[in-house]
């Protein structure tokens, strides 16, 4: 395939589950320019990105800050951007799994005695990459809002280039968050220093590769298995890994986890201790949840029934799209014991996610 990024988008959209999109190719126009940059950048200073953008090397961008609604091809767009871009430093993270392993770094710089602790950190991550991709930032965690902005900016200094998707523009991060006001620095200088581009499209195309599948599997047999398998597939297409979740001072981790999709067991999610909070910071994170082998549930298992009780109140209040496999239909899981009657609306919110063109309450 070839390493220019408009031939890639090109070739990409030639198959037939895709559709040119003329809002995409303006964020590929942009991340092609950044992308020549990066490339010429390791021989000359005046790279091409500063050419195109009219401005003098010192003064080019550090990256790009694409934003939009959810299934407008964001994370896509940025996996094009990353494969094609031929260096060789460079990382993709999602968000929450970089900022986990920021906390990491901190907490063992503290303990070597380091006045500055976000300074070995953010020269440690500049030595790794020269580019930095993020996946899904957003910012709800007050410590997190008091790190970021001094991070991004030692790594801007030390010459990292950073790209990062967002559902939200940057004068909506941290929004109604506490102290916002000092977290407005950061927001100026994402405005300054990176490109801001508004991935603009009214077509959620996550939903409409998603759109007309079933989504509710029983019995929770082989054929429910390679039903979500396929599904996963397709959202995935093979690439998967960890994703570690930050949740006051606890880590809950997804074993399975791509582009805002995840998948886990009924088991992996409401046989531990997970609560409101773990649950919330997941469908935070997650836009699509497959979940494997829910089983009827009795009095014997009323803690897991309460916890998967919260699970999809989390996901029905965030719009999370759920693919399921379950010994049974929603209304036959919990028939009987001290929790039945509340988890009748557990199984109509269940049916009613079950609905092709179900995009939330809200929506």
């Amino acid at each position: 395939m070839p390493d220019d990024l408009i031939d890639k988008y090109n070739t990409l959209i030639a198959r037939s589950d895709f559709f040119h999109d003329a809002a995409q190719m303006a964020a590929v126009e942009k991340l092609e320019e950044l992308r020549l940059w990066l490339e010429s950048r390791a021989t000359t200073r005046k790279g091409l990105f500063s050419g195109l953008l009219g401005r003098r090397a010192e003064d080019v961008p550090h990256g790009l800050y694409l934003w939009g609604g959810v299934g407008a091809g964001k994370s896509m767009l940025m996996d094009l951007f990353f494969e094609a871009t031929n260096i060789q430093r460079k990382r993709r993270v999602h968000f929450h799994a970089f900022m986990q392993e920021v906390h990491a770094g901190l907490h063992e710089a503290r303990a070597t005695g380091h006045d500055d602790p976000i300074a070995p950190v953010a020269e440690g991550i500049a030595e790794q990459a020269r580019l930095l991709c993020f996946d899904e930032m957003q910012i709800t965690d007050i410590t997190d809002a008091m790190i970021v902005g001094r991070l991004f900016e030692k790594l801007m200094a030390a010459g990292t280039s950073i790209v990062t998707t967002s559902n939200r523009a940057p004068d909506d991060l941290y929004r109604n968050g506490l102290n916002r006001q000092l977290f407005l620095p950061f927001i100026e200088l994402i405005k300054a220093r990176m490109v801001v581009h508004h991935l603009f499209t009214d077509v959620d195309y996550r939903q409409d590769r998603l759109r007309g599948r079933q989504t509710w599997f029983t019995p929770a047999d082989a054929t429910a298995r390679a039903a979500l398998d396929d599904i996963w597939n397709s959202l995935t297409e093979g690439v998967e890994a960890p994703l570690a979740l930050k949740v006051g001072s606890r880590k809950v981790t997804l074993p399975r986890f791509h582009n805002g999709a995840a998948r886990s067991t009924f088991a992996e999610l409401c046989d531990r201790p997970l609560g409101p909070a773990d649950f919330l910071a997941l469908t935070e994170a997650v836009r699509v949840l497959v979940i494997d082998d829910i089983p009827r549930l009795s009095r014997a298992r009323n803690n897991e029934a309460r916890r998967f009780v919260t699970l999809i109140d989390a996901a029905y209040e965030a719009g999370t799209r759920l693919f399921c496999s379950a010994e049974a239909e929603p209304e036959e899981l919990y028939a009987t014991g001290p929790g039945a009657f509340e988890f009748e609306r557990t199984a109509s919110r269940l049916r009613e996610m079950q609905s092709a063109d179900w995009a939330g309450p809200d929506q």
